[in-house]
């Protein structure tokens, strides 16, 4: 381009920059794989997510800075976020993610699923009514109001019947609004409580119900739901949550203040806090129960249901 008599003016083209970030394990065999095209999906303050074109899970990858919520399927970043806008294409693989002219590498791993240690199914039932107080007081509430799929959910749990458990799953899945629905957020929260406590605890029915249950939820996930939704589902069926998840359930096995890491949990979004902390929940009696506390102890914990 000129601009007068002898005047030339050379355009510069950016050059490519690299940040770096800490990336769940969940996400080691998208990131390892060879490089593949993906697209920003959504774009927030603290965050953005971009849907990797595989048939594979994890599909949906979280970029996010420190402050965000640590999701199961996120790369934590130590920079700023890279400019970017829904639709604008992007990769992942190699080791990297490329957003723009800004490629990410995994400088650290974490892990999304790490074990909970031992645990006693009546340690469980005395915490249990801790946890809904601290519910009750916060008072927040899941998206999807009392009865119907929940209610058949938690009994089929608390009965240890897997009929009862998948007709209440296949109803939830999808169900409510937003990114990640409420329905979807409760069985997340259900799957990893039942895995973990289940586990455990020593409760084999517990985590055969949640083998199950992980089963039919990550086999219909993809049609069922939103990309980003049916990603944290797969990440749930494999044990796999976000950190405040995995905080509130070393609270209620002893290893740190239930209190705290709770109320974290209930701030989340708009409902999805409440929703996982109800699956948890839920889950948390259903290991009582078929764990075989005392009768009173899960009479107790029924009751807080």
């Amino acid at each position: 381009m000129t601009l007068g008599t002898g005047t030339r003016i050379r355009h510069r083209t950016p050059a490519n920059t690299e940040a770096f970030g800490a990336a769940s394990t969940a996400l080691r065999p998208a990131l390892e794989s060879p490089r593949r095209p993906a697209r920003v999906l959504a774009v927030f303050p603290l965050g953005m997510y971009l849907e990797i074109r595989t048939e594979a899970e994890p599909s949906v990858v979280a970029v996010v800075t420190g402050e965000a919520t640590r999701l199961p399927n996120a790369m934590v970043l130590t920079d700023p976020l890279p400019p970017a806008s829904a639709g604008d294409e992007a990769a992942v693989g190699d080791g990297c993610v490329e957003i723009g002219r800004v490629t990410v590498r995994v400088r650290r791993w974490w892990d999304p699923a790490p074990p909970l240690g031992p645990v006693d199914a009546v340690r469980l039932a005395r915490a249990l009514p801790r946890f809904v107080e601290i519910c009750d007081a916060a008072g927040r509430r899941p998206g999807l109001p009392p009865g119907g799929a929940g209610d058949m959910l938690a009994e089929g749990c608390h009965r240890g019947s897997l009929a009862i458990t998948i007709a209440a799953a296949e109803q939830l899945m999808g169900l409510g609004p937003g990114l990640t629905p409420s329905g979807d957020d409760m069985l997340a929260g259900l799957l990893v409580a039942l895995r973990h406590l289940g586990g455990s605890a020593g409760v084999r029915r517990a985590v055969w119900l949640a083998d199950w249950l992980a089963a039919t939820v990550a086999f219909d996930a993809r049609t069922r739901t939103t990309p980003i939704s049916a990603t944290l589902l797969h990440c749930a069926a494999r044990g796999e949550a976000c950190v405040d998840a995995l905080a509130v359930l070393r609270g209620v096995a002893g290893r740190q203040p239930l209190e705290p890491a709770l109320r974290r949990l209930l701030r989340i979004g708009h409902t999805s806090g409440a929703d996982l902390a109800w699956g948890m929940r839920t889950g948390m009696s259903a290991v009582i129960a078929l764990g075989g506390a005392t009768a009173g102890q899960v009479a107790g914990a029924s009751r807080a249901l």
